[in-house]
């Protein structure tokens, strides 16, 4: 992150590197993972929770935007990263989701990373990304948009809500589905969800 010249968090070139997750603190960096709700509740290891940062590399605030900084940065130092985050037994930290990200529908939190790794196990399904659209009913629907693998016939909602069914709480099942020839990334590769947010809410192609 920026607010943190840049580096708080790496993965050790060591036997202690840890794939697939973020890695442990920088020296002289402290972490702390929160209930995004009441920042002062932490949450226990292996629960989802928002990473605060504090250290000699966390920024002093924005220039001449102090409303922003006060809601980035709390009083004691502690930056606030927007980052949901698992940290392990071992210590490592392990990314989830974005908190902006986050899908809210008929009051329980979705969160999207979940439903698409459920869902690139399913056959036929080459990548996805899940994203939530307004919703007169529920405040936001869950909407799969779905690339399919190649010569794979396109399915209907239902195999994809009987597939996530067995794996996924009742209220982070799909409640759409659309289908798309490949999905926007960004200059290193990564799904951009609000551009296919952005698209499917102009009623355009993802």
């Amino acid at each position: 992150m920026t607010e943190c010249s840049p580096v708080a968090i790496g993965n050790p070139l060591t036997d202690e590197r840890r794939p697939g997750t973020l890695g442990l603190p920088f020296p002289s960096t402290r972490v702390r993972v929160v209930d995004p709700e009441d920042v002062s509740r932490d949450v226990p290891v292996g629960e989802l929770g928002e990473l605060l940062i504090q250290g000699p590399q966390v920024f002093s605030g924005y220039w001449n935007r102090p409303e922003e900084t006060a809601s980035q940065l709390l009083p004691d130092g502690w930056l606030r990263t927007g980052d949901i985050v698992r940290v392990e037994p071992s210590g490592h930290i392990a990314l989830v989701d974005r908190i902006k990200e986050l899908i809210i529908t008929g009051g329980f939190n979705v969160y999207p990373s979940q439903v698409e790794d459920c869902l690139r196990q399913m056959p036929g399904v080459h990548d996805v990304a899940v994203v939530g659209l307004p919703s007169v009913r529920m405040g936001e629907d869950v909407v799969a948009a779905i690339v399919l693998r190649a010569g794979e016939a396109a399915f209907e909602l239902k195999a994809v809500r009987d597939w996530c069914g067995e794996r996924l709480a009742k209220y982070a099942l799909p409640g759409r589905i659309v289908i798309l020839p490949d999905l926007p990334r960004s200059q290193i590769g990564k799904v951009l969800r609000r551009v296919v947010r952005e698209n499917l809410l102009a009623g355009g192609p993802a």
